[in-house]
């Protein structure tokens, strides 16, 4: 999965209402007008629902550390 900043993350997801799924954050990135490596960092996402800014940022943080423990 290509790093992404989480800052610019959420600036793609700004004015989306919470609680949302995975589904959702993808397409509002997508509308919102997200790189490609941003929306495929939001689609590997596990397929739950976000409460808020926080919950996206932590799940993406997860995977970048289990990807990390893969490579090791």
């Amino acid at each position: 999965m290509a790093k992404v900043n989480p800052i610019q993350v959420e600036k793609f997801l700004k004015g989306l209402d919470y609680p949302a799924s995975k589904e959702d954050l993808v397409k509002h990135a997508k509308k919102h007008g997200a790189d490609q490596s941003t929306c495929e960092v939001l689609e590997e996402l596990p397929d739950q629902t976000y409460n808020g800014p926080t919950g996206v940022s932590k799940a993406i943080g997860q995977i970048d550390r289990e990807e990390g423990k893969s490579k090791s």
